[in-house]
């Protein structure tokens, strides 16, 4: 039997408890950020390893405050970084009591694989993306001849957080595909006739989202998205098959 439908003041109060748990997960997550800075700062650094001879002496601040602002950086960035999965889940909490018990199977196993997605975009942004990333934007400026001799801290450590963030949150949208996949919405055939049009889409947001703009970190994002999106459709169809 499903609940009966909530008064809209009851609805407020519930959009004021999200609210409220998404503003505590960001600011327990600086905290996190904030305590952990200095070895946060030293993983961050890690992706110019092989890039540049000297990772340490190679990033640079530019002016009196440039500490303060890498930690700024730190703190507000990775705060959204590690709390973004919360976030989500306050969201789908708002929303969940609005639901029929179908839809609320179809989400909760949506905010699962969501979180699960999230934190793969994350580690695969880190550990293939970024080095390629660098060496890239190294090479533009030796062909221009521009010899960088180092990088603006402050500069460095806001790209690398938004990249990561960037891959983390476009992991999301296969999540999307399955949900209304599992409602009814979409099936597997209309998946496979839209193929064509999905990967165009997807290498337009891969272009539009990675602040590098180049082509090895677009290509790095584009393609397990593509291959996500064809897991959806066997996923899908494989539930359609079973129904």
């Amino acid at each position: 039997m499903e609940e009966s439908s909530k008064p809209f003041l009851h609805h407020l109060e519930d959009l004021r408890r999200a609210l409220i748990w998404s503003a505590v997960s960001v600011f327990l997550g600086m905290g996190a950020a904030c305590a952990f800075a200095p070895q946060f700062f030293k993983i961050l650094k890690r992706p110019l390893i092989g890039v540049v001879p000297d990772p340490d002496t190679f990033l640079q601040p530019l002016d009196v405050t440039g500490g303060l602002s890498v930690a700024m950086q730190t703190i507000i960035w990775g705060g959204l970084l590690f709390s973004a999965p919360a976030i989500l889940f306050s969201i789908c909490w708002f929303v969940f009591p609005g639901l029929t018990s179908r839809e609320r199977r179809a989400l909760l196993g949506g905010l699962l694989f969501a979180t699960f997605l999230f934190i793969g975009g994350v580690t695969l942004c880190y550990f293939f993306a970024l080095g390629p990333a660098l060496a890239m934007m190294l090479w533009v400026n030796e062909w221009l001849g521009i010899h960088a001799q180092y990088f603006s801290v402050t500069s460095y450590i806001g790209f690398v957080l938004k990249l990561m963030l960037s891959f983390g949150i476009t992991f999301e949208l296969p999540v999307i595909l399955l949900v209304l996949g599992q409602l009814g919405v979409l099936n597997s055939r209309q998946l496979r006739d839209k193929r064509r049009y999905a990967i165009i889409i997807i290498l337009i947001v891969a272009a539009i989202i990675t602040p590098s703009q180049d082509p090895f970190s677009q290509l790095i994002l584009a393609s397990p998205l593509i291959a996500l999106y064809e897991l959806c459709i066997w996923l899908i169809w494989f539930r359609e098959e079973r129904a």
